[in-house]
């Protein structure tokens, strides 16, 4: 399916913050990143965001018949405007999540897309894992290994990534393999900017808090943070992950305080989430190098800074792209995949053994 060596693969994201596709190639052979390609983004208009904040926590039903709808049309739009890739790692879109319980649902169809791109296309990738026993989530630890490695680090670094859930993967690139016991770690750390986005929009009719400017402003409750990491889910050890909305009283914790106290709060929250799992990381990492929408936010990376030990970054100080990493992840994984390769582990996902998920589905193949 592929050509030996190095390949140019495309990768697509769309995340819990609901704001839009990214899209970004890369070079690799699925172990060592040659080199980075384009990239693309295609925002989700104000309607389309709220026809998939409507399926969100649905497993069936017309919300997501529309949203898979959304989902695939938005992702059609941007990847035909790429040319040069061999394969496509498609994603989806997360609108449930429940290892253990009913399993992950990610929309959009990679047969569809594999048929419009005339390329093979990588897709949902986290029902094996959830499947043997494993989170589900987060994917990108093995991805993360690799930028370790192409950053030319000789010591643990830790990767944050701010979307609508934090997560962070520990990694040990003096190890041969990202699967190798002791090289990863990973799990998500809790609510980030998923429950400040979704107070701005019910608030203000705006999609996020651009800057921090409104978090700055107020002061935090301190009782709702100390609520927040009472939670059971803060007392697992790692690796475990979350739904977007697990901790679905936040926004009736912040009902009673004004728009800045309660903005103040829940970025609040989101810091105190990664503090907290800091002390999960084996060894501390030299940095904490941090990509996804939260990085762009000097309210939330201040109150970071200021509760963990080590330094922390926006992932471009070493440089990478911090609104593509997840779709350049996925590239990565969708590789893998096709060869054979594991994309989780048991110090990522939880999942029993090192495995590789994904469904692969070739253009004129019938499903």
């Amino acid at each position: 399916m592929l050509s030996d060596g190095p390949v140019w693969a495309l990768g697509a994201m769309s995340g819990t913050s609901l704001d839009g596709v990214d899209a970004a190639m890369i070079r690799t052979d699925g172990t060592t990143i040659e080199a980075f390609g384009e990239t693309r983004y295609r925002p989700y208009s104000g309607a389309e965001r709220e026809v998939l904040r409507a399926a969100l926590g649905h497993w069936s039903g017309p919300e997501v018949g529309r949203a898979t709808e959304v989902v695939e049309t938005a992702h059609a739009e941007l990847l035909t405007r790429f040319d040069g890739a061999e394969l496509v790692g498609f994603h989806g879109q997360t609108v449930a999540h429940d290892p253990g319980g009913r399993g992950t649902l990610q929309l959009g169809d990679g047969h569809v897309l594999s048929e419009l791109l005339a390329l093979p296309v990588v897709w949902d990738f986290r029902s094996t894992d959830v499947g043997m026993g494993g989170e589900g989530a987060p994917l990108a630890p093995f991805f993360h290994f690799a930028c370790a490695r192409w950053l030319g680090a000789r010591a643990p670094v830790a990767f944050l990534n701010l979307g609508g859930v934090g997560n962070l993967t520990w990694a040990d690139p003096r190890f041969d393999a990202p699967e190798a016991e002791g090289a990863c770690l990973a799990f998500d750390t809790g609510p980030a900017n998923a429950p400040v986005n979704d107070l701005m929009q019910a608030r203000r009719g705006l999609g996020h808090d651009a800057d921090g400017v409104l978090a700055a402003e107020g002061e935090a409750d301190a009782g709702v943070v100390t609520r927040l990491l009472r939670e059971p889910y803060f007392r697992r050890m790692p690796p475990k992950s979350l739904d977007r909305d697990s901790f679905a009283w936040l926004p009736d914790a912040v009902e009673g305080l004004s728009d800045a106290d309660a903005a103040a709060t829940l970025t609040a929250c989101a810091a105190a989430c990664v503090a907290e799992a800091m002390a999960h990381c084996p060894t501390p990492p030299a940095q904490l190098l941090v990509a996804g929408g939260g990085r762009l936010n000097p309210t939330l990376m201040a109150m970071i800074a200021a509760m963990v030990e080590c330094e922390v970054a926006a992932v471009e100080e070493v440089g990478l792209n911090g609104d593509m990493l997840e779709a350049q992840a996925f590239a990565h994984l969708a590789v893998r995949v096709a060869r054979g390769m594991p994309t989780s582990g048991p110090s990522t996902t939880g999942v029993a053994a090192a495995i590789g998920g994904g469904t692969v589905s070739l253009p004129g193949v019938p499903a």
